[in-house]
């Protein structure tokens, strides 16, 4: 339960201000469909996250307990310091419909722009961390949809309300928090 409890909370976190979370303004703003568009979050941040947490279960029978110990604490105090670092979307609409729907352009966009991303290497360390694949990948996936699906229907109106800046510090505070746990053992 205490995976799934921190990974909920971790993601929930770090997508606040993330470019997925501008992504899914993008996306609510220019099609005004809003299931179809939170579904398509929901399917790629399974796919992706998914991925995400089995790589981090399979760095487990890798890595000795030793070296994972102080790659997770590493990669935990790395992650504090990249929540610090706003991210910015880039605007690439052509204003054409789009070619795959809807739902299938939400996927496409969402599961690509998860790539590499916070939340991704959250998802990978947390399955390392905890050795709990199902509870991770659930966590991280509810994670992102509390932070997301909200941005999909209230659009604009929520982000002038999150100040974003202290959402961010918290992030890292948590991150550091759990690189240092992590490092002492």
């Amino acid at each position: 339960m205490e995976a799934f409890l921190v990974s909920t909370g971790i993601v929930a976190l770090a997508e606040m201000g993330d470019k997925t979370q501008l992504l899914a303004l993008i996306l609510a703003v220019r099609f005004r469909k809003p299931w179809p568009i939170v579904l398509g979050i929901l399917v790629a941040t399974l796919a992706n996250h998914g991925l995400a947490g089995a790589l981090g279960t399979w760095l487990t029978t890798v890595l000795g307990p030793d070296v994972l110990r102080w790659v997770l604490g590493g990669s935990f105090i790395a992650m504090a310091a990249w929540m610090l670092i706003p991210d910015k979307m880039e605007d690439d609409d052509s204003g054409n419909a789009p070619k795959f729907g809807v739902f299938g352009t939400t996927v496409i966009a969402f599961f690509l722009a998860e790539m590499g991303d916070k939340t991704q290497i959250a998802t990978v360390m947390l399955a390392a961390q905890y050795h709990a694949y199902f509870w991770v990948v659930a966590g991280t996936t509810l994670g992102m949809m509390l932070a997301n699906a909200p941005v999909v229907w209230l659009g604009e109106r929520m982000t002038r309300l999150v100040p974003l800046r202290i959402v961010h510090v918290v992030s890292a505070l948590i991150f550091f928090g759990l690189g240092v746990f992590a490092l002492l053992g």
